[in-house]
């Protein structure tokens, strides 16, 4: 009976105990991340970025339920991504789902509460394909998530992919935080800019314009709505061009908007004398401003043929444009400086007239990368032209394949950047590319001239320690340019770098396994004391140099036939630490006399007024600098649209972003970005392992099985012999 008892008494005790393990497993939080690059666990950006949440986050994210693959990982994946912010905020971020059904029709009454809340965020479904009964289709789905922090709202409207969400989430919270921090230190408001011409009710029944007369009043609603959200900071000035009184500086920025009109006669007969009239709104804050053409226009076809009918934007629209540019006129990001003097890359396209009728906009040949680094930081314009200087609030300079010479003077102002700490991002061109005229070319075309090129950039960083080699590096491990024949023709001067040639001791390199560079020429280091020199990538070993002449035909290229001639040359480098100025022992440059021009009241001819010269005291010389760091690579081709994609999901990209991060104090956020990088190239093997491979996967496995049914047979005969000898022995 007492055994009995005892029986009971450990069942109920083992019960207990498994219900407490239960309940101390539900209230304990563990994963294990197994993947190489960390991909399911925050990096230290982000959760250094929820720690330093001082004010409640909450994140809503709208999902539809039952989405096809592979949208259905992406809901898990995302709770379980926001699980982890929730854990390292110290309570400070929240988060919900709310299931919306895109489908038309009868909803419930629930279902339709979520819609309206997605839609009075901004959360609208998307199109996403899927395969039913081997056909694609088109379905609608919700896939939304909004950020609120105290007053404030940004949002990602579109989550279709895993791929870099923690990268997008992180910097969505950073973005909030600055947000707040700018909007609060703002010494005056927010001028909100809106340009009504009294001229336009003239032509307005001609044009199908209507409720003109309500335009300032729907602004000023809208404007109601949004200074609730930015701490009251926004300020509204109305205009009437038609009056003649609107400050230029204000109307500048108007002048390609708006429209013209020649005389006209009414439908009751009266006549409209010609004129031009804009409805428009701008927002302007020290300096730095944007403008929106609030009319738009739509062909109809009436009784009398296809007409044209302008119309006022609506008010999401309108609301939207103030909620994305308040960012960009407070500048919450940080500056990056970028020189356009000396004949680097332009970051700006040229319009021709003939182009701005047609209001298309040139690209610029660098125009991805610039869209990508304004994303994250500022690209503010540098010139060192004229007495130009560096601003003293930028950390990093970027010079990007300069083609004219610097004068010591810009020699100096860079040289100077470096010793006060700032970072420097050299890419730096051997030769210039001169294309032929018309009239030179044989047979329609001719190859380009490359002439060498020598703007005094060289000498500066050579005394950094590190040299730019005049030639170009060609590697038999390169971009395969296929025609439609699937013919094969060699790129020489690509040279892919492949994994083993990158430097994956960088962190933010570690995840970077591939990428392409075009006509790049090898460097040369010559250590300097104090400062670190790191290889960044390299050529393959069967690389070699093309000197001299160059020609860069494909066709013509062959690679030398002695392995001698090849080997191994390293591509780009970072130097970080103390440098010494390269005016250490130097005459300190003069400063160029600055040049204005003014009218002669005598012959009304121009002539130039000189400004007074100013020196630069050698007191205020750095001879040796701060700890600082520069990133140096032989081409420019790096930045150009043809390696950098306008999306930021390629090696090329993410490298080059990276290196802005790492350069600019940013390397886990630099490390978080790399973590999207899924390229896994397979690594080179001779002929003699590709074979075996192959043989072993179409002979192995059944050889295998031979090989073990015939140890099991011959295992079995053993073990018969052995019971057969024990019986025998016994009968004797």
């Amino acid at each position: 009976m007492n055994e009995n008892k005892n029986k009971y008494y450990k069942f109920g005790l083992y019960l207990i105990m498994l219900l407490l393990i239960n309940v101390a497993a539900g209230s304990i939080y563990f994963r294990a991340d197994l993947t190489s690059s960390g991909l399911y666990s925050l990096s230290d950006a982000s959760e250094e970025a929820v720690n330093s949440l001082t004010e409640p986050l909450t994140i809503n994210v709208f999902f539809s339920k039952n989405l096809p693959s592979p949208y259905n990982n992406v809901e898990r994946y995302l709770h379980d991504i926001l699980e982890e912010y929730e854990i390292n905020s110290n309570k400070n971020l929240s988060f919900r789902f709310y299931d919306v059904n895109a489908k038309e029709g009868d909803l419930s009454e629930k279902a339709e509460e979520n819609r309206k809340i997605a839609k009075s965020y901004g959360i609208y479904p998307v199109n996403v394909q899927k395969i039913e009964q081997d056909e694609a289709k088109i379905q609608k789905a919700y896939m939304g998530m909004v950020f609120i922090h105290g007053d404030l709202v940004e949002k990602i409207p579109a989550i279709i992919s895993t791929e870099d969400l923690e990268y997008k989430i992180t910097t969505t919270i950073q973005k909030l935080s600055n947000k707040i921090s700018a909007l609060l230190k703002l010494k005056e408001n927010i001028k909100i800019n809106i340009l009504n011409s009294s001229s336009l009710s003239l032509i307005a029944p001609l044009i199908k314009l209507e409720d003109l007369d309500k335009i300032e009043s729907r602004i000023g609603k809208i404007i109601e709505k949004v200074n609730h959200k930015v701490y009251g900071k926004l300020e509204i000035r109305s205009y009437d061009p038609s009056s003649g009184s609107v400050p230029e500086n204000i109307i500048s920025g108007f002048k390609h908007m708006g429209i013209e009109w020649p005389e006209l006669k009414s439908p009751e007969g009266k006549t409209v004398d010609p004129g031009r009239g804009v409805i428009a709104i701008g927002l302007e804050y020290d300096g730095i401003s944007v403008q929106k053409n609030l009319m738009s226009k739509k062909l109809n076809l009436t009784n009398k043929g296809i007409q044209e009918e302008y119309f006022i934007i609506g008010d999401e629209e309108i609301e939207t444009f103030i909620n994305d540019n308040i960012d960009k006129v407070i500048n919450i990001n940080e500056d990056i400086g970028y020189l356009i003097s000396n004949g680097t890359l332009s970051i700006s396209a040229q319009t021709s007239p003939q182009m701005q009728m047609f209001q298309q906009q040139p690209q610029s040949e660098i125009s991805n990368f610039k869209s990508l680094v304004n994303k994250e930081y500022t690209l503010k314009e540098v010139s060192l032209k004229d007495g130009g200087e560096i601003p003293d609030n930028i950390d990093t300079l970027i010079v990007a394949g300069p083609t004219q010479n610097f004068t010591d003077w810009e020699l100096f102002m860079i040289d100077q950047f470096l010793m006060k700490g700032g970072s420097l991002a050299i890419m730096i061109d051997s030769f210039r590319e001169i294309k032929q005229q018309q009239s030179q070319q044989m047979y329609g075309y001719r190859q380009p001239v490359y002439m060498p090129l020598n703007t005094g950039i060289d000498k500066l960083i050579s005394h950094y320690g590190i040299t730019s080699k005049k030639s170009y590096l060609l590697d038999e491990s390169c971009y395969v340019n296929r025609d439609q024949n699937n013919n094969e023709m060699p790129i020489y001067f690509a040279p892919v770098i492949k994994n083993e040639n990158i430097n994956h001791k960088f962190g933010f390199l570690k995840n970077i396994k591939h990428l392409v560079a075009i006509k790049v020429s090898p460097l040369e280091i010559e250590k300097r004391e104090g400062v670190k020199y790191s290889k960044v990538f390299s050529s393959s070993s069967r690389s070699w140099e093309m000197k001299g002449k160059i020609n860069l035909m494909p066709m013509m290229i062959k690679p030398p036939q002695s392995d001698e001639e090849k080997s191994q040359m390293d591509l780009a480098y970072i130097a970080e630490g103390k440098f010494s100025s390269y005016f250490a022992d130097k005459t300190i440059p003069e400063k160029p006399v600055k040049k204005e021009k003014e009218d002669d009241k005598g012959d009304d001819k121009k002539v130039e007024k000189l400004i007074k010269n100013e020196f630069v005291s050698t007191s205020e010389i750095l001879k040796t600098g701060k700890a600082a760091r520069i990133f140096v690579i032989g081409s420019s081709e790096l930045i150009k649209n043809n390696l950098v994609d306008e999306n930021g999901l390629s090696p090329n990209s993410t490298f080059i972003l990276n290196i802005l991060d790492y350069l600019n104090g940013k390397e886990k956020i630099a490390e978080m970005r790399g973590k999207k990088q899924k390229f896994n190239p397979v690594s080179d093997t001779k002929s003699f392992t590709r074979t075996f491979i192959k043989v072993l996967n179409i002979a192995g496995l059944p050889l295998g099985f031979v090989i073990f049914g015939i140890v099991v047979w011959i295992r079995r005969n053993n073990r018969r012999r052995k019971i057969f000898a024990i019986f025998n022995s016994e009968d004797k």
